[in-house]
């Protein structure tokens, strides 16, 4: 059972919208990663619904997936963007941004890069720790103007997720903790060259409860109000992203949940007045994209059956990083072999390269496979080891389709190296 109905089956083959998906792998080989336009579209749409009358801001968090006709998409449809380094800035500008949309996170921004999103103009940076509120006042007060920053606050909040996409913990790197915040605030304060304009928290990622954001909002809650008797006061509160979406029988959250619990909060403390910022990402593109692979190899063995496909852990990752479960569909679904438990693994070289465990498929060598909800953090983590070309990344919209990204050449891996000779 397929986890989008973006790409469904219509007569027992698997479709990217009304595009067969053999048709785009006999063209561009495998692996590759297929995107469904109006996925983007209908994901976007939910939070617009959500968002509906109340001040929210969505901003992409792109480092789910970076892919300049993605972000462009969500540009059009209204987004603005969350970043994480410069290059994402990068990006984000190029398909025409609106740099009064963007908010800079991450805990470790350099100089260069605080220096081009002041340049920019960009909506706030969400500052991590001390040493970075200092570094940007300094950048900000060398170039001559008032640096825009909201502290990102841990919380000590458990998401119920992964521990390595947990961010909200104590014993997390990110953020500056709660009870220190008011004393940083104030000692933000006292630089003419930042302006504090927000709180920010962000807790974790593949979040599908509401309760771990409404734990982290009454925590901000109590932050905020002993900023105003401080004299600060705020005009957003960023909320991070993190909602999770379906891999195999999750039920997630959506946008309005989560919203028509905040919001009353908000004005039960006469603080309607903030505007929301969100920074989704995977729950705007993780079920937007999938990556196709073929079966190369099956390979019997006295402990466990292994389907060799042609993709790999450069190509996704999650897997063996978070032990992660991506579904797994043949695109074709006639077939005579028999039904086996196969490892689903790729040909590195490395006993972690494996996409899926145990999977009840029948399977031939040839076979097409489709590795779904891999529109988010899949070709953004891939890597060329082993020397392996990055795969193409095609989108598709209804029945036609665009190469948005080509598949890497073998020359190009190594075309900038040279040797000592």
């Amino acid at each position: 059972m397929t986890v989008s109905p973006h790409f469904a089956f219509q007569k027992g083959v698997l479709h990217a919208e009304n595009m067969p998906l053999p048709e785009l792998a006999e063209r561009f080989g495998t692996p590759l990663y297929v995107y469904s336009k109006k996925a983007l579209h209908d994901a976007w749409g939910a939070y617009q619904q959500a968002a509906e009358n109340r001040n929210v801001l969505v901003c992409f968090g792109m480092k789910a997936n970076s892919n300049l006709a993605v972000l462009n998409e969500f540009r059009k449809l209204g987004a603005g963007f969350d970043i994480v380094s410069g290059g994402e800035l990068a990006r984000a500008l190029a398909v025409g941004a609106d740099p009064s949309k963007i908010v800079f996170s991450g805990v470790g921004k350099q100089v260069w890069e605080m220096q081009a999103a002041l340049k920019a103009g960009v909506k706030c940076f969400n500052v991590e720790s001390e040493p970075e509120l200092e570094r940007l006042a300094q950048v900000a007060h060398d170039m001559g103007v008032v640096a825009p920053v909201s502290l990102r606050v841990n919380p000590d909040v458990d998401a119920k997720t992964h521990p390595y996409i947990s961010t909200g913990l104590k014993e997390n790197k990110f953020g500056i903790d709660i009870e220190q915040a008011p004393a940083v605030y104030q000692r933000a304060a006292t630089w003419p060259s930042l302006e504090i304009v927000g709180v920010d928290c962000h807790i974790g990622s593949q979040i599908t409860e509401v309760s771990p954001y409404l734990d982290a909002l009454d925590k901000l809650l109590v932050l905020i109000a002993r900023l105003a008797d401080a004299g600060i006061h705020i005009r957003h509160l960023d909320l991070g992203g993190g909602i999770g979406i379906r891999y195999t029988d999750e039920t997630p959250l959506t946008p309005k949940m989560l919203l028509d619990e905040v919001f009353p909060r908000l004005q039960a403390q006469g603080l309607g007045h903030l505007q929301i910022v969100l920074e989704p990402g995977r729950s705007l593109v993780g079920n937007a994209g999938i990556l196709l692979t073929r079966v190369e190899y099956l390979k019997h063995t006295e402990a466990r059956n292994f389907a060799i496909v042609d993709a790999a852990m450069n190509d996704l990752i999650r897997p063996t990083l978070y032990d992660a479960w991506h579904s797994v569909e043949p695109v074709v679904q006639a077939s005579s072999a028999p039904v086996q438990s196969y490892d689903i693994v790729g040909p590195i070289c490395e006993s972690g390269d494996w996409l899926a465990k145990n999977r009840q498929l029948s399977l031939a060598p040839g076979d097409l496979l489709a590795i779904m909800s891999a529109g988010a953090y899949a070709f953004t983590m891939a890597s060329q080891y082993n020397t392996r070309p990055r795969a193409a990344e095609i989108m598709v919209d209804d029945q036609a389709f665009k190469v948005v990204r080509p598949r890497e050449t073998l020359q190009s891996l190594f075309a900038d190296e040279c040797t000592l000779d």
